[in-house]
C-alpha cells in the first residue's frame, strides 16, 4: 500500500495538500485486508472474516477476504471504484498511517505515504497552515489514526484470548466455483461448538469483555465465501 512512508513534518511538508480519495487502485493486488473488532458486524455483511495466524509472533489477527486468490481483489471495480457499502478502516485510512517511535511501544508518530496520488502540492486541502501549525486535516487524522490504534488493542486482546481459550479451527470448506469444487484453506475460523461448551464462567467472561457479538459476526460472515467463489 506504501510505496514511501516518512513521518509528518511541519518543515519538510509545509506546502503539501491531501486530497479525498476518489480512486482504490492502490488496493488493487490485495486479496485480504486487515480488519478491528470494531468493524465485524458492518464488515460481515459483505465480507469473509477470518483469522490469520503469525507463528513468529505466536498470534492471530482477523482479515477480511478480498478474494481467494493471491492478488485478486474482487471489490475494485475497473474505474477504481469499491464495490461494497463498507471500505475497511485500514485501507480509509490511506495515505497516512501511525508508526512506532524507536522501541517505545506507546509512542507513535502520523506518516505519510510522499509518493502517493493523493497528495501533492497542487491539489487537495493544506496539512498545514501560513503559520506551520497543523490544519483540521492533520488534527482529523490524529484523532482517527489514534482511534485506529485503541481499536487494534482490543482487537488483539480479543484474538488472544480467544487463541488462549483453544477457540480457533483450521478452515477447510469445500465451495464451488464454475464447474468445480475448491478447498479454502489457510486460515483460521471460530469453533463454534467449542463456544456451546465453554463452562458458565467462562461463557460470562466473553459476555463481559463484550466478545460475544464480534463472535458471532465473524461466524455469519463466513457464508460470503461462497458468493466469493461465485464472483472470482
Amino acid at each position: 500500500m506504501f510505496s514511501k512512508l516518512v513521518p509528518l513534518n511541519r518543515e519538510t511538508h509545509a506546502n503539501l495538500k491531501v486530497k479525498p480519495i476518489d480512486n482504490f487502485g492502490f488496493a488493487k493486488g490485495f486479496h485480504i485486508a486487515s480488519l478491528m473488532v470494531h468493524e465485524f458486524a458492518r464488515a460481515a455483511s459483505v465480507y469473509p472474516i477470518v483469522f490469520l495466524e503469525d507463528k513468529e509472533k505466536d498470534e492471530f489477527r482477523p482479515v477480511v477476504l478480498l478474494g481467494l486468490e493471491a492478488g485478486e481483489n474482487l471489490f475494485l471495480a475497473e474505474d477504481g471504484s469499491w464495490n461494497a457499502s463498507y471500505v475497511p478502516a485500514i485501507i480509509r485510512r490511506y495515505p497516512f498511517a501511525l508508526a512506532r517511535l524507536g522501541e517505545d511501544e506507546d509512542q507513535f508518530t502520523v506518516c505519510l505515504d510522499e509518493d502517493s496520488d493523493f497528495v501533492s502540492a497542487e491539489e487537495g486541502e493544506p496539512l498545514f497552515d501560513d503559520e506551520g501549525e497543523p490544519t483540521g486535516v492533520v488534527e482529523n487524522v490524529k484523532r482517527y489514526l489514534g482511534e485506529m490504534q485503541q481499536m487494534e488493542v482490543f482487537t488483539q486482546q480479543f484474538c488472544h484470548f480467544l487463541s488462549e481459550h483453544n477457540l480457533f479451527n483450521p478452515l477447510n470448506m469445500r465451495v464451488r466455483q464454475g464447474d468445480t469444487m475448491r478447498n479454502v484453506t489457510g486460515c483460521y475460523v471460530i469453533n463454534e461448538e467449542r463456544i456451546y461448551n465453554l463452562s458458565d464462567k467462562l461463557f460470562l467472561e466473553i459476555r463481559d469483555k463484550r466478545y460475544l457479538a464480534p463472535m458471532f459476526s465473524h461466524l455469519t460472515s463466513l457464508s460470503q465465501i461462497e458468493r466469493l467463489a461465485k464472483e472470482a
